[in-house]
């Protein structure tokens, strides 16, 4: 028996009395390279390798790619390169250690991955100690996409923020079984749209790589301050594209951006445009149907409409004809471009619109009247009034005489469409002696300079027909829906005969408006403006009356 136990423990005798050596540093001692079958010699510090093989996604070997590991939490770690074939190697690694590598090469995108080199490396038991990275997939950065963003009014939204993820960009098979192994390859770029609306997303995948890995372009579009006015008007915008919808094209794709309270989808319906009123009847707010001179109108369905199906008129504030218009229909149904004739829209005018179409879909049928001014809200323009014409009621008019009687109606058309709110009618009064008393120096009700300020009550007189100039009557070329704003104003005369009214100095006294209590109401433009200053004018025209049935 006590033969037997010298004989087990002889090797580690043997070992513990020379001076063992262990120059390679696998945690064994050199010289002992076969133990006996009753003890086992186990590394004090056992080491393993991490190795893989870096291709492109055509499975050709990448060269140079730099392979960067980090080791748990050590400071330092390892790097290398990948030699023609695409492999690397990496000796010396810690068993049981989390490593981090990151494949990395100008014109390729990132990848990073983790494992764990087993514990059981070492030299026993043997070709246990490896942890396989590879294939590692990467993908070159040589591709594009372009996509145009538009406001909620139809505009392009210029200095739109975007960020485009690509995933994934690359991928890795991890052979050692590890279950909490983890890849990432993805690819971000930023872009802000031009001058045309326009994002650029440059240095990614192209659609054919990606389509090889499975992968997808996911875009992120900020919310917009629109206008300016330091509030965020337009919700974001978010879409997914998969590598495999964008092979072959690259085509520009359109992205919408929406209001912050989006419309729901129901029926055939307009939901954006820089015409808001073709939207509905609360959509009355002119800064939302303003149209810069020049500029088309742009509308946007919530669902595809037929080709063709677009059918629009136009005309100006008094729908006495039509207008040159013309529509077409693109972003496949999904919005129309309408674009007046050349010179038409022009600044500080009103225009009557009708649009309809049917969807490609269900057969919904949209039509509707809207209007629209021509301005542009950045560029607001002060009122003045633009003319003034009487209604001669005498019939046949004396030639020359321009004599405004009593009860005769003086038309008032100001240079733009303005708003009579709510209370109080804006005043005109008159340089003359309406009270025939003799001088004009304001002892009279509606005279310049009258004391009480008072003078004949201004209305609106906003058009719903042309007007009339023969019998029968002019009709409209289609029914138009009043906007509240107009042009032209009215006011009755009542007083003495005056004549020479041709030279005659007229106001309009808004200055003397006193407030309603409980408003705040003003008379105000269409850019929003409110009109408080005294506006004048010298001479009124003579307007024949219309002709005798």
């Amino acid at each position: 028996m006590k033969k037997q136990v010298l004989m087990a423990v002889l090797p580690l005798m043997v070992w513990g009395c020379g001076d063992p050596t262990d120059a390679d540093n696998d945690g064994v001692a050199d010289g002992i390279r076969d133990p006996n079958n009753v003890s086992v010699v186990v590394p004090s510090t056992p080491k393993g390798t991490v190795s893989g093989q870096v291709l492109s996604t055509t499975l050709q070997p990448i060269a140079d790619v730099a392979v960067a590991m980090t080791i748990g939490s050590q400071p330092t770690g390892k790097s290398v390169t990948t030699d023609a074939s695409g492999n690397f190697v990496m000796t010396d690694v810690p068993a049981g250690a989390q490593v981090l590598l990151t494949f990395s090469k100008s014109g390729f995108s990132t990848l990073r991955a983790t494992s764990t080199v087993p514990s059981s490396a070492g030299n026993v038991p043997i070709n246990n100690g490896n942890a396989s990275f590879g294939p590692v997939t990467l993908t070159q950065l040589n591709g594009s996409l372009a996509v145009t963003v538009v406001t909620p009014q139809g505009r392009p939204a210029v200095g739109a923020k975007a960020v485009l993820e690509v995933d994934k960009a690359g991928s890795v098979i991890l052979s050692n079984y590890d279950s909490v192994s983890s890849v990432v390859s993805k690819v971000y770029v930023e872009a802000t749209a031009d001058s045309n609306g326009i994002l650029t997303f440059n240095g990614i995948p192209s659609g054919i790589e990606l389509a090889r890995l499975n992968g997808t372009y996911n875009l992120w579009i900020a919310p917009m301050d629109t206008n300016g006015d330091g509030v965020v008007d337009t919700g974001g915008y978010t879409k997914s594209y998969s590598g495999g919808s964008i092979v072959g094209s690259q085509a520009t794709t359109l992205a919408q951006l929406n209001f912050s309270k989006p419309s729901g989808v129901g029926a055939l319906n307009i939901e954006g445009g820089n015409v808001s009123s073709l939207k509905g009847a609360a959509e009355t707010d002119p800064l939302r149907n303003l149209v810069r001179p020049g500029e088309p109108i742009y509308v946007y369905f919530n669902q595809p409409v037929q080709p063709g199906s677009v059918f629009v008129r136009l005309t100006d504030e008094y729908a006495k004809e039509s207008l040159p218009v013309t529509a077409s229909v693109n972003v496949g149904g999904y919005s129309a471009t309408i674009t007046p004739g050349n010179g038409i829209v022009q600044e500080g005018k009103e225009y009557n619109i009708f649009v309809r179409a049917v969807a490609a879909e269900g057969g919904s049928n949209y039509s509707r009247t809207g209007f629209f001014f021509g301005g542009d809200q950045s560029a607001p323009r002060a009122i003045t009034i633009a003319e003034m014409r009487y209604l001669e009621t005498e019939r046949p008019p004396a030639v020359g005489a321009f004599q405004l009687n009593s009860t005769e109606i003086v038309y008032v058309s100001f240079s733009a469409p303005i708003a009579k709110q709510v209370g109080q009618s804006v005043q005109v009064l008159l340089g003359a002696d309406i009270d025939g008393v003799g001088g004009m120096g304001g002892n009279s009700f509606g005279e310049i300079g009258n004391s009480s300020g008072q003078g004949f009550p201004l209305e609106m007189a906003e058009p719903t027909k042309p007007i009339q100039t023969r019998t029968p009557a002019e009709l409209p070329v289609f029914g138009i829906q009043p906007s509240g704003y107009s042009t032209r104003y009215f006011f009755t005369y009542n007083g003495n005969a005056l004549v020479g009214v041709d030279r005659m100095r007229v106001q309009v006294v808004f200055s003397n408006l006193a407030p309603v209590l409980g408003t705040n109401d003003v008379y105000e433009s269409i850019w929003g403006q409110p009109i408080n200053t005294d506006l004048e004018l010298t001479g009124i025209i003579q307007q024949p009356p219309p002709p005798l049935p």
